[in-house]
């Protein structure tokens, strides 16, 4: 398909079983699962004139879908859903008849897509749930490296690297609270006719309204589903598509700060993503290892925030009991929030689990601030031994703003401590300045805090989620 578009979430950063919830094969085998359960449970409540013949054949044809046959009915027809009943009936003959018996396009099109939508949010589910432990993982193993900490991207107090990383994975774990209760109250579209009233079932079973409330709870069961919905129009509700990227838009927004921290993190040179033998980072400046696939996070996580849009404009503009404006946005954007949203949380894996840490650097940055962060500690040193403290705090002052404008005009290091130790005002030793300069008394309870929330917040997520764990991401460019 070189003299085409080719949408590059499939060729290039999805993974296969994202790819394949959303392929046709999935698709059209779903909605031929959908026919033979409908046939079945009118047969099983017995509709005359279906047998356990035609169930059998149509069992035996679910998945060899005839695509060049359907495209010539759709052709002729122009519509997507009459077609494939067609192409159906021609591979099950026996059963050609009760195809499709009292159900309307939405009865295999939205309930596909409410099957699809939770399988999808399945595969998210496990991405995220080892995404989760990645991080963690992470957290765990740098939990007592100090780090500088920024606020505004402007030197504050230290913390450590885990400690940081846990700000991540909190924010992991909430998308997955989110996606669990989506997940939980996702419900089975069912069989409810044209308008929604089952009017069409209603005159099939002659009357009986049991039966009709029966059929739809039979299919539900069949298709792996405890409820249906109570109400419709011709369609479900469209803010259950809202609903659903919502929760992809919430990771996007995770993954962006993830992101986003790494890319400043690389510049500071305390980070590298992973990086391959025969990478290259530039095609001009050959030394570059620019942090490709943290801005490819950043890059599809701001589409899917801004396909969540989509879903919101749809659910707010349906008519009635249903138009058809929402069709063609829903085959492009339901897929394609999911398919980035499966590209960002393989790629954050891949970040968190091969990048390299350097602690050195990280050492480097902060011993350039710990002078001016330790100013507070020495001052009050100082008068615990006698010192005034107001004239102390003039005289740091004073200098803290010298040495700053020396860093900045001249490029020098910090030599404020240096300056301390030479103002005999300040009584203070070498011995003294190594005492409060120990870098464990600035960090507060960064390690203890990375631990509890290890203990108590991760480790039940992960063992409620233990079948979900293991995953083989693969980065492919």
């Amino acid at each position: 398909m070189r003299n085409s578009y080719v949408n590059p979430l499939c060729v290039r950063y999805a993974s296969g079983e994202m790819k394949f919830i959303f392929s046709d094969d999935n698709k059209f085998s779903t909605w031929r699962k959908l026919w033979t359960s409908l046939a079945e449970s009118e047969m099983e409540l017995g509709i005359p004139n279906i047998s356990q013949e035609q169930i059998d054949e149509m069992k035996a044809h679910i998945f060899d879908i005839d695509y060049d046959r359907a495209r010539e009915y759709e052709s002729k027809l122009r519509h997507d859903v009459m077609a494939h009943v067609h192409t159906f009936g021609d591979a099950c003959p026996k059963a050609r008849p009760i195809i499709h018996l009292g159900a309307t396009s939405c009865y295999v099109g939205d309930n596909t897509d409410i099957i699809v939508l939770r399988e999808a949010m399945l595969q998210i589910k496990k991405l995220l749930v080892n995404a989760i432990k990645a991080v963690s993982d992470f957290a765990e193993r740098w939990k007592d490296e100090p780090t500088l900490a920024y606020t505004h991207f402007q030197a504050a107090q230290p913390t450590t690297i885990g400690k940081r990383a846990t700000l991540w994975c909190q924010d992991l774990i909430i998308d997955l609270e989110n996606l669990d209760f989506q997940l939980s109250s996702l419900k089975f579209f069912g069989c409810k006719g044209t308008t929604g009233t089952g009017a069409s079932f209603l005159e099939l079973f002659e009357g009986d309204k049991k039966k009709v409330a029966e059929l739809e709870r039979r299919i539900a069961r069949k298709m792996g589903f405890g409820k249906c919905m109570s109400v419709s129009g011709q369609t479900y509700t469209r803010k259950v598509d809202y609903n659903v990227l919502s929760v992809l838009s919430g990771i996007a927004q995770s993954v962006t700060k993830f992101s986003t921290d790494i890319r400043l993190l690389s510049h500071l040179k305390e980070f590298d993503e992973p990086f391959e033998a025969g990478q290259i980072g530039s095609s001009a400046m050959a030394y570059k290892r620019n942090p490709m696939r943290s801005e490819r996070m950043a890059s599809l996580a701001r589409y899917i925030i801004a396909d969540t849009m989509n879903p919101a404009i749809t659910a707010a503009t349906q008519w009635f009991e249903r138009t058809l404006d929402d069709s063609a946005n829903r085959r492009i954007s339901l897929p394609e929030a999911f398919l980035a949203a499966d590209s960002i949380l393989s790629l954050l894996i891949n970040v968190i689990s091969g990048g390299s840490v350097y602690p050195v650097m990280a050492k480097r940055h902060l011993d350039e601030e710990l002078p001016f962060i330790a100013t507070e500690n020495i001052l009050m040193d100082c008068a615990r031994r006698g010192a005034d403290r107001q004239d102390m705090h003039e005289a740091i002052r004073e200098y803290s703003v010298a040495v700053a404008k020396r860093m900045k005009l001249e490029g020098k290091d910090n030599d404020l401590l240096d300056r301390l130790l030479a103002d005999k005002r300040f009584m203070l030793t070498k011995e003294d300045l190594d005492r409060i300069l120990n870098v464990r008394s600035f960090i507060g309870l960064a390690p203890e805090q990375t631990e509890s929330f290890i203990e108590n917040e991760v480790k039940p997520v992960l063992e409620k989620n233990k079948d979900l764990l293991g995953v083989d991401v693969r980065i492919t460019v």
